[in-house]
């Protein structure tokens, strides 16, 4: 597959000066074309002939889309930075700032060395969109360079070829078609169909060819009698017939199954009038002579595609049964349809170019273009993130909402309201209360189809986003917004809860009167984190805050000797013991120097290896180890004896209760059993409880641990939950 157009200088020129008059511009080309054609005269392309030759031919092209002066300039020096080592400054001083700017902006969209190809593509993909948001100049010259690329890709490796057409099929197509470059994205479409899937190609084009001769004798036909429809009433119009590109026709075989005979506008009707109105009246026309399909009446004058095409789309059946797409537009819409923004903002002589006013007009009439660049600022999102968001929400959206005051959203299939509210501004999802769709209150999970009249409603008062958002949304631009929501609450929450935890240690020295400015050195307690396996100081904070971990355990490594809440209490005094050994117990626990007691793990606080514990004396049951918080045994201090865990026993599990306080849902319980299994917990029991108000939930589980880290990391992570408000342990 060629394109066998071989562009001469005498051609070049010709083309640029059909519009450029002006002697300033016209001086400027042609300086640019022999300075590119001097520092590239070495260098040769893989066909073997000069490489200015695919310079020429870049600046040829976008002189046929009546690109500026200062654009065709930039397209003949696109590559002299990258590839001939010209400084910036040297094309500022040469030429001017704005074509310097193009010429950097065009070679900063160029390989980087990254870890592997996938990082490669989205970081190169992402610099692409970024440009764009630039100046979107940039990226034409980058589609035009792209296109004469495509073309001579038959001199390149078969692996070169697939990797080039995939990345033009998965990037610069889709640029190509939302910035209304429909023939450059059908002509590329096509080349990569060819280098990607050459035996699907040529089946395509020979079904195509087989029927080509018949199929126009028929269009022509067709175009003979409406051209006597339209005379007979005066038009003036111009109509011709133009044939689906084959990739097009691929995509309608596969993607809606259909038969190749099934495909209605294989050659499609246009017809070029002078008016709306006229477009109007044509159609009425074409409409009272011929039959129209049912369903498949198309006004894209009333509501615009978001790359700006507008025409009026019409399936009609002659007397014979032979079915024709018709096409009906001005000529200012074909300008669009053919050139896409170049129509808009194409050159003309005596208007000064200004790049920030333009770049603002395209993002005022391009909806798609200023959502675009929104996500631009998503600085946080790394390069895999930001390619699969703008092409999930740009590229593949496919159904049109509109504000109530006429403002088109387009969105993929399957969005919701919730996803329209975060396309509109991220303070309106993250406000989100209800939506109205077409004058009706709907839930904000609702699906929303093309033509659907969107509004939200808002409270400076909602709770913001919850977890439940992300399973409503479709789009990835508002699964980032809402998860960045959800991450700086549990940040803040996290914030408090290190606060918290400073207060308790400062409360512990103070109680043990050791000195608050000595032993809360950063430096110290780093080490001290290091050997409970936290990764830094505001890890154990955030332990002692959340109360998962054993005080005690803290200030013996941060004393480094051991102390409890009766380190004053003389246990040999009291027994007068001296010096004896410490037997262990079999629950894991040792009493200084008593033999032949009982000893149990006390039922209703429940303590766990690692916690702050204490023994109670009981009247004829022994020992009874509580947790030193354990409200059971305060104002019992003649009753308390010190006890300690087993330093060489961790083989030992215990008991302990939790209770964890939720809103409602399906599937609670199974997840909570789902984390306690993940964490080699054992479930030994669990109720759960509807409160009064129908909404929320507590759900008390007992489970069997090793220590307080595995309790801590257990309760952690049925904290992150969907729907759970707190989880804490039960004393009874």
């Amino acid at each position: 597959m060629k394109n066998n157009l071989v562009v001469t200088r005498e051609m070049f020129f010709d083309q640029v000066k059909s519009y450029i008059t002006e002697p300033d511009s016209l001086a400027m080309i042609e300086k640019a074309y022999e300075y590119a054609e001097d520092k590239h005269k070495d260098q040769k392309r893989k066909s073997g002939e000069p490489y200015f030759v695919h310079l020429m031919n870049v600046g040829y092209i976008l002189a046929t889309l009546h690109a500026g002066p200062q654009t065709i300039t930039a397209g003949l020096l696109h590559d002299t930075m990258e590839d001939c080592d010209v400084p910036k400054e040297e094309l500022v001083r040469e030429f001017d700032q704005d074509v310097a700017n193009l010429v950097e902006g065009v070679t900063k969209i160029g390989r980087l060395a990254f870890a592997d190809d996938k990082e490669y593509e989205a970081a190169n993909h992402r610099k692409i969109f970024i440009a764009m948001a630039k100046d979107v100049r940039v990226i034409i010259i980058k589609l035009v360079d792209r296109l004469h690329n495509m073309r001579t890709l038959e001199y390149t490796s078969p692996e070169s070829q697939v990797r080039k057409a995939s990345e033009t099929l998965a990037v610069y197509c889709p640029i190509a078609h939302r910035l209304g470059f429909g023939d450059i994205k059908n002509e590329m479409e096509d080349l990569c169909f060819y280098y990607l899937d050459p035996q699907h190609y040529h089946e395509v084009a020979s079904l195509v060819e087989a029927k080509k001769r018949e199929r126009e004798a028929k269009v022509n036909h067709m175009i003979e009698e409406i051209t006597e429809l339209l005379n007979e009433h005066n038009f003036e119009f111009r109509i011709f017939g133009r044939s689906k590109h084959l990739y097009s026709i691929y995509k309608k075989m596969t993607t809606k199954n259909k038969r190749f005979d099934e495909i209605f506008d294989l050659y499609a009707i246009r017809v070029v009038t002078r008016t709306e109105l006229n477009c109007y009246e044509i159609l009425g026309y074409i409409h009272a002579k011929y039959r129209p399909m049912p369903g498949r009446l198309k006004d894209y004058i009333a509501m615009p595609k978001v790359n700006m095409y507008q025409s009026i789309h019409t399936t009609i059946m002659d007397n014979e049964g032979n079915i024709f797409e018709v096409q009906i537009r001005t000529e200012e819409m074909d300008s669009v349809a053919e050139q896409g923004i170049a129509a808009h903002w194409s050159y003309k002589e005596g208007r000064l170019y200004n790049s920030e006013k333009e770049q603002k007009e395209i993002e005022n009439k391009l909806s798609w273009y200023h959502d675009m660049i929104s996500m631009m600022d998503e600085a946080d999102l790394d390069h895999n993130e930001m390619l699969n968001t703008i092409q999930k929400d740009i590229f593949e959206a496919n159904i049109y909402v509109m504000t109530p005051k006429g403002r088109v959203i387009e969105l993929p299939n399957g969005a919701t309201p919730l996803d329209f509210a975060y396309r509109i501004h991220t303070e309106v999802g993250h406000n989100a209360i209800g939506s109205i769709v077409n004058g009706a209150l709907v839930p904000l999970n609702t699906k929303l189809q093309t033509g659907d009249v969107v509004q939200i409603k808002t409270s400076k008062q909602a709770t913001g986003p919850s977890e439940d958002w992300l399973k409503i949304v479709k789009t990835s631009h508002a699964k980032n917004k809402i998860k960045s929501y959800l991450q700086k609450v549990e940040e803040e929450k996290r914030k408090e809860i290190i606060v918290k935890g400073e207060k308790i240690l400062a409360d512990e020295l103070k109680k043990r009167s050791l000195e608050e400015k000595s032993y809360m050195d950063r430096a110290t307690l780093e080490k001290v984190a290091g050997q409970f396996n936290f990764k830094d100081y505001q890890d154990l904070m955030y332990a002692i805050g959340m109360k998962s971990v054993s005080m005690v355990q803290i200030m013996e490594k941060l004393t480094n000797q051991k102390r409890s809440a009766l380190e004053s209490f003389d246990l040999s005094r009291l027994f007068n013991i001296k010096n004896r050994p410490k037997p262990a117990g079999r629950t894991g626990l040792q009493v200084e120097g008593i033999d032949n007691m009982k000893i149990s793990i006390a039922g209703c606080c429940m303590p766990v290896y690692g916690d702050d514990i204490v023994g109670y004396i009981t009247k004829g049951q022994g020992v009874k180890v509580h947790r030193s918080d354990c409200p059971n045994i305060r104002g019992q201090n003649s009753r308390l004896i010190r006890v300690h865990w087993e330093e060489d026993d961790t083989t030992k599990q215990y008991d302990c209760w939790i209770k964890v306080e939720a809103s409602d849902r399906s599937y609670l319980i199974s997840d909570i059993v789902t984390v306690v299994a993940q964490y080699k917990a054992q479930l030994m029991g669990i109720n759960s409880e509807v409160l009064p108000d129908k909404v929320n939930v507590t759900v008390d589980v007992k489970v069997r641990v090793s220590n307080t880290e595995q309790l801590r990391l257990l309760m952690s992570n049925i904290r992150k939950l969907d729907s759970v408000v707190d989880v804490s342990r039960i004393i009874k």
